[in-house]
């Protein structure tokens, strides 16, 4: 039997858009040039909330911030989708990435949510070995 024989990989065109996940724990401003993006708003909850399983009030806030994606993004011709994610932000982007093959991650968050923006774009720079990075200038959300 024949031995499979290894090829090099096709070289990626230069003008080739970018698959951007967005992991949406606030609102910013955000630029992608000729790119994909999936926006993941996680539904985050409190620890009590979560215990009682009372997540409306959370998927209620992530549609939110997945709307005001796309109302920013699609005019601009950018192709964009959103969905609510896992209430935990690392496993919504595991599960994001199932079905999204995203080339970065780009992780925005409030004025409130810094510290924890940065350690998970920490984690997820390490767990997913993609490129990490996080938007630095919140937006409100009625912008």
């Amino acid at each position: 039997m024949k031995a499979p024989t290894l090829r090099e990989a096709d070289p990626v065109p230069t003008g080739s858009s970018t698959n951007v996940l967005v992991v949406a724990l606030g609102i910013a401003p955000i630029e992608v040039a000729n790119g994909n993006v999936l926006v993941v708003a996680p539904a985050l909850n409190s620890w009590l909330r979560r215990w009682a399983s009372d997540d409306s009030r959370a998927r209620c806030l992530a549609a939110a911030r997945v709307r005001a994606y796309l109302e920013q993004l699609e005019p601009r011709g950018v192709h964009a989708e959103g969905r609510i994610g896992d209430s935990d932000p690392l496993l919504a982007i595991a599960d994001a990435l199932t079905t999204f093959r995203a080339d970065e991650i780009l992780i925005v968050a409030d004025a409130g949510a810094v510290p924890r923006a940065e350690e998970l774009a920490l984690q997820a720079r390490t767990r997913f070995s993609l490129p990490t990075s996080r938007a630095r200038e919140p937006l409100s959300l009625a912008a």
